[in-house]
């Protein structure tokens, strides 16, 4: 055996196990975190996803009343794995030496620590009964298969990357946005492809199968999702409160009259009254929010969660319920539907207000996907985006083809995706955010390493010979 390639092998295995030492460490100092929105989970309620409740329940199934922390375990190990399988494809397709490798495993490991040590809730995330643990290693699987997607053009490769992105999609519904991504890098890969080939004639198809995929895997993820609902609950339904998230907000920018919108009498009419009076009760309206962009975003977060459950779900609830013989489930599908109907008329009658609120959720959403928000690093964040899109389109330019440029170019489209989805229905906090973090900045490596090994010349990012 090749001495260079035994000590690579030695050198990647060194790896894994410091991966594992380092996240069932974790669990064995901090042990398992159950949180509010745990039992959601564990009770396989209707308005959680199916994959994450089905995990648990496949270990509650196995290893009984000491199931948790065996999750906990499988979730550290899986992350491990995920950060392991990721690294070394990145190591190997972009030529990286040992220490280089060490740099994006680390980058991998700083989110974990964020919001462990930063983040409000000061939790490790893979210790936690919460779905966000389950996706995180689901989402360096479906890196590692896009990438691969990309750079091998390999049939299998797309569908392993979709397949991944189908799963995200069924562990939390913000993560639907994978399913977009790939759509995107798919097509931009074929039209790349196509143009560069020359051979454009009769391959259109090649730029529209990935909008069927797409369009074929949304359907099959809504079906999945009623299915499992009525294996659960008798009821073949989707995922309910969708809409009632979404009006959170709007209830929030509305002013007085914007409930002309809704005919005198009317329930919907009844409904905003409600809402807008215990809203302004409470201070959860933008006219409390302050006068500059932070005090505004600030308020509007702080304020989202005691709106959406102290006033919207307490009301709905307690008015569908009053109509007798109604259980939850019943109750849950029509306050969504609710929701919807008022949501139709009441968005366009405050949209001005709104759209503001929607900006500053995202411009938060965009920081915490890079950085803190803190007003000494918020700039910062902008810098780090315009030097790394200037860059990857510096490198493209110069070299004509760069794949440091590429994986930036993945990164950015991942963000942007999920910041503006998860923005419609909730604040972005940091645990909504954490996706992005780690491949941004190793894409960022990579960029830099790119632009100084071919550019400068420096000696330490040479590839070896030999």
């Amino acid at each position: 055996m090749d001495i260079n390639l035994k000590k690579r092998r030695i050198g990647s295995w060194c790896i894994l196990g410091g991966l594992l030492l380092f996240f069932l460490g974790m669990l064995w100092a901090w042990g398992v975190g159950v949180y509010n929105d745990s039992e959601q989970y564990i009770a396989m309620h209707i308005h959680r996803e199916p994959l994450y409740p089905l995990f648990l329940a496949f270990f509650r199934s196995v290893a009984g009343d000491g199931y948790l922390i065996v999750v906990a375990a499988a979730q550290n190990i899986l992350t491990a794995v995920g950060i392991w399988v990721l690294s070394e494809y990145i190591r190997e397709h972009y030529g990286l030496h040992f220490w280089e490798e060490m740099i994006v495993v680390l980058l991998q490991i700083v989110p974990h620590l964020m919001t462990r040590y930063v983040s409000a809730l000061h939790i490790f995330l893979e210790n936690s009964v919460m779905s966000e643990a389950l996706c995180i290693p689901l989402f360096q699987f479906f890196l590692y298969f896009l990438l691969r997607m990309l750079f091998e053009h390999r049939r299998r490769d797309s569908v392993y990357s979709l397949m991944f992105a189908f799963l995200l999609s069924m562990t939390r519904g913000q993560m639907m946005t994978t399913i977009l991504v790939w759509m995107v890098v798919m097509f931009v890969r074929n039209a790349v492809q196509m143009l560069s080939s020359g051979k454009t004639a009769g391959r259109s198809w090649r730029l529209v199968y990935p909008v069927i995929a797409v369009i074929l895997v949304f359907g099959l993820r809504s079906l999945t999702v009623h299915v499992y609902n009525y294996a659960v609950t008798g009821y073949f339904m989707g995922n309910t409160y969708g809409q009632v998230n979404t009006l959170t907000n709007v209830i929030y920018a509305c002013d007085r009259e914007d409930g002309s919108v809704f005919e005198d009498g009317s329930l919907e009419r009844e409904f905003f009254e409600r809402f807008y009076e215990e809203a302004d009760a409470l201070g959860a309206n933008y006219k409390y929010g302050g006068n500059t962009f932070r005090e505004r975003a600030e308020h509007l977060e702080a304020y989202h969660d005691l709106l959406k459950f102290q006033v919207l779900e307490s009301d709905l609830s307690v008015y569908y319920f009053g109509l007798g013989k109604v259980d939850y489930y019943q109750q849950s599908r029509m306050s969504d539907e609710m929701a919807g109907r008022m949501l139709k008329k009441l968005l366009p009658a405050c949209f001005g207000q709104w759209l503001y609120d929607y900006i500053l959720l995202c411009t938060y959403g965009f920081i915490r996907s890079v950085a803190v928000v803190h007003p000494l690093i918020n700039w910062v964040a902008l810098l780090f985006y315009v030097g790394a899109a200037g860059l990857a389109l510096w490198q493209t330019k110069r070299l004509g083809k760069s794949d440091a440029a590429c994986a930036m170019g993945i990164a950015i489209l991942f963000i942007v995706a999920n910041v503006c989805a998860t923005s419609l229905t909730i604040m972005c906090l940091s645990r909504y955010m954490i996706y992005g973090f780690s491949f941004f900045y190793t894409a960022g490596f990579l960029l830099i390493r790119e632009w100084l090994r071919d550019d400068m010349g420096m000696w330490m990012f040479r590839k070896k010979r030999g």
